[in-house]
C-alpha cells in the first residue's frame, strides 16, 4: 500500500545517508541505507529547515530505522555556500561538501539528467564513499565563518577593480563609435565639451549625457577602491591577526606586492592544513596530468582543479619573480632549462616555475626559510 513503511528493520548500527540537490526554490532529498536499496526521495522548500527536519523523521520511521540513528549527509559546493553544512553539523548530522567537478560522470555524448536522477546519484556515491572508496570524489574543505569573512575584503576589491575596467572599457567604446580618442583622465569631463566629431559638430546630446552618467559611475567606483585599499593600508599596519601577519611576511620578499599577497594569504595558504608539496601543486591546478595507456605515452598537461585566480596570479607572480629576483635559484632554474627554448617551452617553463614558487612560498610561510637566492625588501 502506498505509504506504508517498509518492513524491513536496521541494526542499532545502521546509518541513514541523506543526499540534497539544491535549487533557488525547491530542494531535492534523497534518503537510503544501503546500495542495494532504491533511495526514497522528497522534495522540500528551499531553505525549510522545519521541513527538512520533518523529511529526515519520515526517512527514519520509512526505512525501519531508529530515531537516534546516524545520519550522513552531502551536497555539492555552489552558490549556496556552506551555511547549510554548519546547520546540519550544529544538528548533530555528519556532512561533506562535493567538489561538482569531481563527481563522475557518463563519458557517453548524451545522456539524462534531471535533478531527481541526480539525487539519486549523490546518496548512491555516499553511501560508497562511506564504505571506504575514499576516491570517489573530492571533498571541499570547509572554512569558519571567521576565515571566510576575512575574504571579503579582498574579493570586493577584486570586483571593484573588474567594475572600473568595464566602466573605462564601455566610455572608450561610445567615443570610438563616433571616431573619437580620448583619455579617461581626471579632466575628462572638461575635455569632453571640447571633443569634435569628424565633420566639425559637437557630440550629440544624449551620447554625451551618457557618457557623463557612466564618468560619475566610473568614480563613484574609484572612491570605493580607494577607501577599501585605505582600510587594508591600515590592516596591515595594525592588525594583529596571524593571516595579516602572513600577508606581512610575504610583502618582505621583492616581486610581492600587496594584491598577491592577500590573495595567496587569504584565499589560498592561511586555512588551509598542506601536509605535503604535492598537495600544495595539486590544489593549485598546477600539477601534471600524464597519459599512459599501452605504449601510448604523453602529457595532457595541467590539471586546473584548483581555482583559477590562484593559478593565474602564481603564473603572474611568476613571471615578476624572473624579473626581480633574477638571482634566486628558482630563476637560474628556469633560465637554464627553459631560457633558450621557443616561446611554446617558455610559458610550459613558466607554469612550472608557478608550482614551485607556490611551494616555496609554502615553506616560507610555515617554516620561515626563504626562498633559496631570493632578496628581502629593504
Amino acid at each position: 500500500m502506498k505509504g506504508a513503511t517498509h518492513s524491513t528493520k536496521y541494526s542499532t548500527n545502521s546509518r541513514l545517508y541523506l543526499a540534497f540537490e539544491l535549487g533557488e526554490k525547491q530542494w531535492k532529498l534523497a534518503f537510503t541505507v544501503s546500495l542495494g536499496q532504491k533511495p526514497w526521495k522528497r522534495t522540500i522548500e528551499a531553505r525549510d529547515m522545519v521541513g527538512l527536519d520533518r523529511a529526515i523523521h519520515m526517512a527514519k520511521k520509512r526505512l525501519g530505522l531508529p530515531e537516534e540513528c546516524a545520519v550522513l549527509s552531502c551536497y555539492e559546493a555552489g552558490r549556496d555556500g556552506f551555511w547549510l553544512h554548519r546547520y546540519l553539523v550544529s544538528q548533530g548530522i555528519e556532512n561533506v561538501v562535493v567538489d561538482s567537478a569531481s563527481i563522475e560522470v557518463n563519458r557517453r555524448s548524451k545522456q539524462i539528467k534531471t535533478d531527481r536522477l541526480d539525487v539519486g546519484k549523490l546518496v548512491r556515491m555516499l553511501v560508497r564513499y562511506a564504505s571506504g572508496e575514499k576516491q570517489v570524489w573530492s571533498v571541499v574543505h570547509v572554512p569558519s565563518v571567521v576565515v571566510e569573512d576575512q575574504r571579503q575584503l579582498h574579493r570586493a576589491l577584486a570586483t571593484l577593480k573588474v567594475d572600473r575596467t568595464r566602466y573605462i572599457n564601455r566610455i572608450k567604446g561610445l567615443l570610438a563609435s563616433q571616431g573619437v580618442h580620448l583619455a579617461v583622465q581626471a579632466d575628462f569631463l572638461s575635455q569632453l565639451a571640447g571633443v569634435r566629431l569628424w565633420d566639425g559638430a559637437g557630440l550629440p546630446p544624449g551620447l554625451r549625457a551618457r557618457l557623463e552618467q557612466e564618468y560619475t559611475g566610473l568614480q563613484f567606483v574609484e572612491q570605493h577602491i580607494q577607501a577599501l585599499e585605505a582600510e587594508r593600508r591600515e590592516l596591515l599596519r595594525t592588525s594583529q591577526e596571524p593571516y595579516v601577519a602572513q600577508v606581512r611576511q610575504l610583502l618582505r620578499l621583492r616581486g610581492i606586492g600587496p594584491q598577491s599577497a592577500w590573495q595567496f594569504v587569504t584565499e589560498f595558504f592561511s586555512w588551509r592544513e598542506f601536509r605535503n608539496r604535492r598537495q600544495v601543486g595539486a590544489l593549485a591546478g598546477l600539477a601534471p596530468t600524464p597519459y599512459r595507456s599501452g605504449d601510448e605515452e604523453h602529457e595532457l598537461g595541467i590539471s586546473k582543479a584548483g581555482p583559477s585566480a590562484i593559478r593565474g596570479m602564481a603564473i603572474e607572480i611568476a613571471w615578476g619573480w624572473l624579473r626581480f629576483q633574477p638571482e634566486s635559484e628558482l630563476s637560474r632554474w628556469y633560465w637554464q632549462r627553459f631560457g633558450q627554448g621557443s616561446k611554446r617551452v617558455r610559458k610550459m617553463g613558466i607554469v612550472a616555475l608557478a608550482r614551485k614558487l607556490l611551494i616555496a612560498f609554502w615553506h616560507y610561510l610555515e617554516d620561515g626559510v626563504i626562498p633559496a637566492g631570493a632578496q628581502l625588501k629593504a
